[in-house]
């Protein structure tokens, strides 16, 4: 750690809003859609490791949050600190917040810390909302992180989350959606693979998507169809 970088520690505020919100957030889903959870059983039982998601919509993380066994730390948008309508619940809660328009290596920098304090980081690695069913290519990010930390990854798949799930929920439906966790793994470090850093970090960041895709209904996979090419 460099002498600027300052340990990571979760605010006492942001502790109590995740005692707070994470029930909340249980019984909201509950009530107001059909949620199904797979593979608990392979969530980590003790230190550190990175949870990596899809993304479609703003809802996968909100999903995941409350019903993962201990509080994830997300890795979110800086903007869904400054919006309105989701500034509040962000800062109650607390996590890192990450500049995608730019290479943030604060915020890189702060996960790094997190992770080596012992955190859960969740992490979408497509960087972006796909908005419709269907994986984008993996940013590098995921795979600079593992490299860093030598981080165990948890590859999560979830379906339903897409962008009209708001309105179906408002208009009475409870639709379905579903959290599958599948089996944690670490990367190969880069020096045992072949190309140039860009490319290995690449190959990486594609094995944990074609993980996540395994998980995923064949019409969510996107890139990663023939996801089998990339592990």
């Amino acid at each position: 750690m460099s002498q600027s970088q300052q340990p990571y520690r979760v605010k006492l505020i942001n502790r109590f809003g995740r005692l707070i919100l994470r029930p909340i957030g249980r019984l909201i889903y509950r009530l107001f859609a059909r949620p199904t959870i797979q593979g608990l059983e392979n969530v980590p039982q003790n230190g550190p490791y990175i949870i990596a998601i899809n993304h479609i919509s703003i809802f996968e993380p909100p999903f995941v949050i409350p019903f993962w066994p201990s509080p994830p730390e997300p890795l979110g948008a800086a903007e869904v600190w400054r919006e309105p309508d989701k500034a509040l619940l962000a800062k109650f809660y607390g996590g890192i917040p990450i500049d995608r328009d730019s290479y943030d290596r604060q915020a890189l920098e702060n996960v790094v810390t997190a992770i080596q304090a012992g955190a859960r980081v969740l992490i979408a690695p497509e960087g972006r909302l796909s908005r419709v069913p269907g994986l984008r290519r993996a940013k590098l990010g995921i795979a600079y992180l593992a490299e860093r930390t030598n981080a165990t990854i948890v590859p999560v798949g979830i379906s339903g989350a897409t962008q009209d799930f708001l309105k179906k929920v408002l208009k009475g439906e409870r639709p379905p959606i579903s959290m599958h966790i599948g089996q944690p793994f670490k990367l190969p470090p880069i020096s045992e693979l072949m190309g140039s850093r860009k490319d290995v970090f690449q190959q990486n960041a594609d094995r944990v998507m074609a993980r996540i895709a395994a998980l995923l209904p064949e019409e969510y996979r996107g890139f990663y169809a023939d996801f089998s090419a990339y592990l």
